[in-house]
């Protein structure tokens, strides 16, 4: 089975870090790995990777004639491949060396459209002591309470999985007409964000399933330092919320109400009283603080989800 791997660059920023991810991907130990690499409307960018891969005999260079965004220059990395399967890699993401051949050994067993794995963190300024790990989704890492009934180390079906790990059998992608590169433009609004919610929920209604999950294939996601800034969080925290109510709105069928309400269920029933039994066996300044940020997380949420609701009042 052969399988392409996306990434997307659109500045010389990050260059190193997309490097990197490029290079996780050639080290793969499957034996039929396709990199594509994406420069969207940078020709700096293009030139650059033209210079180090164009001369690789796996790998593709695509550049866009214009910055189109990140769902667009993915679905033109899709259509640049030619693999059995198409998969996304961000660029500050490394993939473990099993990624691929863990994905493929699903699709191998298992009639589906889709697999994803988990991803894990890879701390550049170090981990934050009040970030509770039921919010690692905030920096883009699996989190605590995610997977099939909750549990991240267990493998099965699921709504969707982030969209540095995911992977699509690809004439199923390509039927599917890929993402909706208008998620967010289309409103005339930056901070709504959902594109691989919206590209499931269809697959879900083409297909009957969502992406199936698998806790082996694994993608380190550097999670930077300013991402771990309190009042970043904050602030993504309640634009999260405010999208999670947009996908309601926009994609009635996505299932994003019984995800987050499954969510926020574990959240109250199961992390809160194990959380106040551990203060209360082991009391540390780290565990007070992470269980006061759940509160405070989860008003986040609640209030970006609330201003969604006044926002689309009567659609």
């Amino acid at each position: 089975m052969r399988v392409s791997v996306v990434v997307c660059e659109h500045t010389l920023d990050r260059y190193g870090d997309l490097r990197e991810a490029a290079e996780s991907v050639l080290a793969q130990t499957h034996d039929d790995v396709e990199l594509v690499l994406v420069a969207d409307g940078n020709d700096d960018v293009c030139a650059r990777l033209r210079e180090d891969y164009g001369e690789c005999s796996d790998a593709v260079v695509h550049c866009n004639e214009g910055n189109v965004g990140l769902l667009e220059s993915r679905n033109n990395g899709a259509e640049a491949a030619t693999g059995d399967v198409v998969a996304f890699l961000d660029d500050d993401a490394v993939a473990d060396e099993e990624w691929v051949a863990e994905l493929v050994a699903v699709y191998e067993e298992r009639d589906v459209p889709a697999v994803g794995g988990r991803m894990t963190p890879a701390w550049v300024a170090g981990r934050p002591g009040f970030l509770p790990a039921e919010f690692y989704w905030l920096v883009g890492v699996t989190h605590r309470g995610y997977g099939p009934d909750g549990d991240p180390d267990e493998a099965g079906e699921v709504r969707n999985t982030f969209g540095s790990n995911i992977s699509f059998r690809r004439e199923v992608f390509l039927g599917l007409g890929g993402f909706e590169a208008e998620i967010g433009g289309r409103q005339g609004d930056a901070n709504l964000q959902g594109g691989e919610t919206e590209l499931c929920a269809r697959m879900d209604r083409a297909y009957g399933h969502g992406v199936y999950y698998t806790p082996d294939a694994e993608v380190a996601h550097k999670v930077f330092d300013y991402r771990t800034d309190p009042a970043w969080l904050l602030d993504r925290a309640f634009w999260q919320g405010y999208s999670k109510r947009g996908m309601e709105v926009l994609v009635p069928e996505s299932g994003s109400t019984d995800a987050e309400s499954d969510f926020l269920g574990a959240l109250l029933l199961d992390s809160v009283p194990e959380r106040l039994r551990g203060l209360a066996s082991d009391p540390s300044v780290e565990r007070g603080l992470q269980f006061a940020m759940l509160w405070v997380f989860t008003a986040a949420v609640g209030l970006g989800y609330l201003y969604g609701v006044v926002k689309w009042w009567g659609t």
